[in-house]
């Protein structure tokens, strides 16, 4: 009681009845880097800060819509690793579409993806802006800038950058081990990464294979930071009200000889004349009337323009799995949401070295279409796939809910006394929140004894140089639960009786 009673009169004191407890962290706070339309609110640039939106119509206030991209068309590709993306065949000859420089942003049709899955609230950092339709440099220098700013903020805990797949595989990979190291450092995140050129069908063993090269360039640290997901997906997001013939790059020459129709001639130098919007509208739909040729352009355009890097799902699945079920759940054997079906179609046998990889251990998560069930997630690894202690993406994040939610509460127990009495109060405290955690479901074992400890104490933890050092060393042993990834059913023949 230290307060001195002078004055004759009463007096009142309250006292605390109960001790400090542990609060759960968020868990499913993304962050996104990326290029938006405009990045403005109240009148200030956000180019570069991170902000947090609640919504899709917040993203839309502040960094604005879409990006209308431009398509090449032409009759042959000599890029061959673009020829499964892009090449259809139209009136028996090939064609190929492709995106023009710089228009290949995937950002904001990402985060409509994300928004599809169940996102919530998210962190956007805009590195550079499209305003007016221009077109951005996409450069390794403005994403890893973008991720430098998260450094400050501590309630994200996903790291997604969907434009990184636009850079050449080199330098995306480069992002992506940054990103690693960036979690890593930070230990309160984790990457959700795509496979650079992810919707070419693998060829095991060709020098192009997009999962070798991703093994191969992601390096060997930090890998049970990130997970991977595998291929890319087949969407709806953008509907084709929103492609027009301004998506496409004009040639003339080149669309007369691939637009046989006579009428469509006519159409097309009227467009190429000053009409206003209107009749650019009114035009495209006269194509689509009188055009199958057309049409057909446009049904590859849309095609093209909704095949999207599935990070950003995911990040959606992630938050709808951690609020419906808890963190602790793997995100995994859950439904994808928006998509018609993966670009490349995954077989059993073909998941086999994508989930166990003997050499470099790098597990790559499968998204998988089963029928009359729909797209599901089929793999919940890190990269790290061959690790007895991290090979789970939920366990990971477990943990780092675990860690972050017990290293908040006991800040308050900084410079405290170092004694018995602090002790006791600072494992009660964890204790007691780690058997709510085991009530719901986050630790293994019929009891609480099976499922953890918490240990802190001189002679237990602590030395009397610790005590003497201002050190007060505490001690917590956890019993993950883990998913069920082989179900293993065994039968066995019975003699009948008598």
């Amino acid at each position: 009681m230290s307060a001195k009673f002078i004055t004759p009169g009463v007096y009142i004191e309250e006292m605390s009845a109960f001790p400090n407890s542990v609060v759960q962290v968020e868990t499913a706070i993304p962050a996104f880097i990326g290029y938006t339309e405009k990045a403005i609110r109240n009148g200030k640039s956000q180019v570069n800060k991170p902000v947090r939106v609640k919504s899709l119509n917040d993203y839309i206030e502040i960094f604005g819509g879409k990006f209308k991209p431009q398509f090449n068309l032409d009759k042959k590709s000599t890029d061959q690793t673009k020829l499964d993306k892009h090449v259809f065949t139209i009136n028996g000859e090939k064609m190929s579409i492709e995106y023009i420089d710089g228009h290949e942003l995937y950002m904001f049709n990402c985060i409509r993806l994300f928004y599809s899955n169940g996102g919530k609230a998210c962190y956007i950092v805009s590195v550079d802006t499209y305003e007016g339709n221009k077109s951005p440099t996409i450069t390794k220098k403005d994403l890893l800038a973008g991720l430098e700013t998260l450094k400050k903020e501590n309630e994200p805990t996903m790291i997604v950058i969907p434009d990184a797949v636009v850079l050449p595989f080199d330098q995306c990979y480069t992002i992506y081990k940054e990103v690693l190291k960036h979690c890593a450092e930070i230990q309160s995140r984790v990457a959700i990464l795509d496979v650079h050129n992810g919707f070419l069908n693998r060829v095991k063993g060709a020098d192009d294979d997009v999962i070798d090269s991703f093994r191969d360039y992601i390096g060997s640290e930090n890998l049970n930071y990130g997970a991977a997901y595998y291929p890319w997906l087949n969407t709806d997001i953008i509907q084709k009200s929103e492609i027009s013939l301004e998506n496409i790059t004009l040639d003339l020459s080149v669309l007369v000889e691939v637009i046989p129709e006579i009428n469509a001639i006519a159409f097309i130098e009227e467009y190429l004349s000053d009409i206003d919007e209107n009749k650019k509208q009114d035009l495209h739909l006269n194509l689509m009337t009188t055009s199958p040729t057309y049409a057909l352009i446009i049904d590859e355009i849309y095609m093209l323009i909704n095949l999207l890097p599935p990070s950003s799902a995911m990040a959606g699945l992630y938050t709808t799995v951690d609020n419906s079920r808890g963190v602790w759940k793997a995100p995994a054997n859950v439904r994808v949401s928006r998509v018609i079906k993966p670009s490349v179609i995954i077989t059993h046998d073909d998941q086999e070295n994508l989930n166990v990889d003997a050499v470099s251990g790098k597990s790559i998560n499968a998204i998988r279409t089963f029928p009359g069930v729909g797209t599901l997630v089929w793999g919940a690894r890190t990269l790290d796939g061959n690790s007895m202690d991290w090979r789970y993406i939920n366990v990971r994040r477990t943990v780092i809910m675990l860690e972050q939610s017990i290293k908040l509460a006991l800040r308050s127990y900084v410079f405290e006394p170092n004694d018995a009495n602090t002790w006791i109060t600072v494992k009660s405290m964890i204790e007691n929140f780690l058997t709510q955690k085991w009530k719901q479901g986050a630790l293994a074992g019929t009891s609480t004894k099976d499922a953890f400890y918490v240990q802190v104490g001189l002679g237990t933890t602590m030395t009397s140089l610790d005590i003497l050092e201002g050190r007060m060393l505490v001690s917590v042993g956890l019993a993950i639960v883990r998913p069920a990834e082989f179900i293993i059913v065994t039968f066995e023949q019975k003699m009948q009786k008598p």
